[in-house]
């Protein structure tokens, strides 16, 4: 079986995550957990656990580049952008979690094959890696005019790069549903919810199609691709709908209500949000690496 060989770029609360992840997957071995803060917990995790560490950022990433495939970033937007040439110089695959958006957009349950090949693959937001694949179940069965998403969670699991980049958030996530989903027209909307005890990651998904449908093809649409995220993202469900809706324009309204609960992994559970950008990063590595 062959395993991608992988850095993990990033020591806080993401690069944590995706390294009790990645460490975990048969598919992926991680050689290299790299930051630049040596009081980080997330260094003292991976020291635990066996996993090579590096307090020398991204010039321990690239000096061992002979020996990786691919680098998961998990720092900032802009320390992607300044290290995405070393990147591809350097002959690495980048994984990108970051809102940077130098690669295509890649949600592991849609579209990945069509982004093969690239040398930079941006895992959108977490808005639109939980949506996407809802808009593009209903546009296989019945193509959408106009998709709008309301992404809910936590204010707990909001970090200070989430809250200064919010419209950044909701215009990545509406090009998603246009560019990997299919809707013609997009919008997207974030809510930060300070409810205590923190709520899960919930999410509504409304498209709207030209005159009726079938909702009994919609419903196995939607259920079909509730399925697949799942075998990544185990706690992604559809929790309502899809509701079908006949509006007095012709038009339909098709709604599906989602709920993302987190691994538990090193997150807590109600950061859904956080989890599947992780979950997803797995999945791109684990099927990059080839068959079994």
């Amino acid at each position: 079986m062959r395993r991608l060989r992988v850095a993990i770029l990033g020591t806080g609360n993401i690069g944590t995550d995706l390294l009790k992840k990645a460490s975990r997957s048969e598919r992926l071995e991680v050689r290299l957990f790299s930051g630049i803060d040596p009081d980080s917990p997330g260094i003292a995790r991976a020291k635990e656990a066996g996993v090579p560490t590096s307090i020398d950022g991204v010039e321990a990433v690239l000096d061992a580049a002979a020996e990786l495939d691919a680098v998961y970033e998990c720092t900032s937007a802009s320390a992607h952008s300044a290290n995405a040439p070393r990147y591809e110089q350097a002959g690495l695959l980048a994984i990108d979690l970051t809102p940077a958006k130098l690669g295509p957009p890649v949600v592991p349950a849609v579209n990945l094959e069509d982004a093969r090949g690239a040398a930079n693959l941006s895992l959108t937001t977490c808005g639109g890696q939980a949506t996407t694949p809802m808009v593009a179940a209903v546009n296989r069965v019945a193509p959408v005019d106009y998709g709008e998403i309301v992404s809910t969670i936590s204010s707990a699991s909001a970090g200070p790069g989430t809250r200064a980049n919010i419209d950044e958030f909701t215009r990545t996530t509406a090009a998603a549903l246009s560019a990997i989903g299919g809707a013609r027209r997009s919008k997207a909307i974030i809510i930060l919810n300070p409810a205590e005890p923190p709520l899960l990651m919930r999410n509504t998904v409304m498209c709207l199609v030209d005159g009726e449908v079938d909702r009994d093809l919609v419903a196995d649409s939607v259920r079909r691709m509730e399925a697949v995220v799942r075998e990544y993202v185990p706690g992604y469900r559809v929790a309502a709908g899809p509701d079908v809706e006949a509006l007095a324009d012709g038009r339909s309204k098709i709604s599906v209500f989602l709920e993302v609960t987190g691994a538990g992994d090193f997150l807590p559970p109600y950061a859904g949000n956080l989890d599947i950008m992780t979950a997803a990063a797995v999945a791109v590595g684990e099927r990059l690496a080839g068959p079994a």
